[in-house]
């Protein structure tokens, strides 16, 4: 096996393979949580929320085009702020909230696709497993290309439902003047809706693959945010319009009840959708996970095997088996929907980490190919500490 991987990565999939990362599996049911905490001002704590993440997407942009490497996260903070062992432990944060990721969408996939193909679930869990993992190991190309198709069948699945939800006759609520804002219930609903907009720190881990990543990169995660922040705002709002509040907070199916409030049809294709955007998701983090392993190569003797890409595929093939087998094992044995509320918040210390280092990459080098005001890291450290105390907060509240 050789050394480097294959750059064969342009900006359209780049984009593509940020926006099905951060849209992924959660609108099917980010929507009706944040309709029941906000009520019809949900449309808005998305947008606010999109805001909160613009600082530490600007300054994951900035570092993607200094340090155009897989396990960007773990490089910035080396370089940046010069902790060998916070790099190391960022680089493990990354791959373990991957692993426990793609596990969760893999069992919620499978309970999806075993509800519309009647297949025991342990097979379809290691069937879709070592499917997805034989797709990344073949080439990043072929991975991405198979993600962006499953990212546009699930964006035209929520174009569908947004045409549906405006076409509905409006709930008795949705009406001019709106009601005053319930700013707790925004605040709440913005505090978790941030987290769909969190994939762009796994989109830098593709620097090393992409076409002229110092251009690309930052283009491909501002392009990704704004795109998703978008659907998820036109999605929340078409549901507050179309289903009462308190039927969307309670269910866990609320595209489901949009669409049948708009068409009077039967909802069962959105199951197919769900388990694409499940497949999605999965190699998504796979990919990712794979990519970090292969970076932390770099500046760690230990795990120099998996600094190594297949002589063929160009892909990092030890690292995309490791990272396989342990979803699978994971999605089989692991409470790993417990597991993936506490690497959320995990990644949210990552995310003010990395805020810190391109401050101490600007004080050391302030030239680079991106450049962002020297106060935007900043604004992403409160950000990112703001979320983090009010999860934590509302969790124990």
């Amino acid at each position: 096996m050789s050394g480097a991987l294959k750059r064969r990565l342009g900006l359209g999939l780049l984009i593509a393979y940020g926006v099905g990362v951060m849209v992924g599996a959660g609108i099917y049911v980010l929507t009706g949580a944040a309709a029941g905490a906000a009520g019809l001002w949900a449309p808005l704590a998305f947008l606010l929320a999109g805001l909160v993440a613009v600082p530490s997407a600007l300054s994951f942009s900035e570092l993607a085009s200094r340090i155009p490497e897989a396990a960007g996260d773990s490089s910035y903070v080396e370089v940046g702020l010069g902790r060998h062992w916070l790099a190391m432990l960022i680089g493990a944060i990354n791959v373990v909230a991957g692993i426990v990721a793609a596990a969760a969408v893999l069992r919620g996939g499978v309970g999806y696709l075993t509800a519309i193909v009647p297949v025991p679930f342990e097979w379809a869990v290691i069937g879709l497993g070592v499917a997805l993992t034989g797709i990344a190991i073949v080439g990043v190309l072929e991975s991405l290309t198979f993600a962006a198709v499953l990212t546009v069948i699930e964006v035209a699945g929520l174009l569908l439902v947004i045409g549906a939800g405006f076409n509905a006759d409006p709930v008795a609520a949705f009406h001019l003047p709106l009601p005053d804002p319930e700013w707790t219930g925004i605040a709440a609903a913005t505090t978790f809706a941030f987290f769909a907009f969190i994939g762009f720190d796994d989109l830098v881990n593709m620097a090393e693959e992409s076409h002229a990543p110092e251009r690309n990169m930052p283009r491909a995660i501002l392009w990704s945010l704004a795109i998703t922040a978008s659907l998820y705002a036109l999605v929340s709002l078409a549901a507050v319009r179309a289903v009462p509040r308190d039927v969307l907070g309670a269910s866990e199916r609320p595209l489901a009840l949009v669409w049948e409030a708009g068409t009077g049809t039967s909802a069962t294709f959105l199951a197919a959708i769900a388990v694409a955007a499940a497949l999605n998701g999965i190699l998504a983090q796979i990919v990712m996970a794979s990519r970090v392993l292969f970076g932390l190569g770099k500046w760690s003797p230990a795990l120099l095997t998996f600094r190594r890409a297949h002589p063929t595929f160009g892909t990092p093939a030890r690292a995309n088996l490791l990272v396989g087998a342990a979803v699978i094992v994971s999605a089989l044995t692991l409470p790993v929907a417990v597991l993936a509320e506490g690497t959320t918040l995990a990644l949210l210390i990552v995310f003010t980490t990395v805020n810190a280092a391109l401050i101490g990459a600007k004080k050391k080098r302030p030239e680079a190919p991106f450049t962002v005001a020297p106060l935007v890291p900043w604004l992403g450290m409160a950000g990112c500490i703001l979320t983090f105390a009010a999860a934590i907060w509302g969790r124990f509240a």
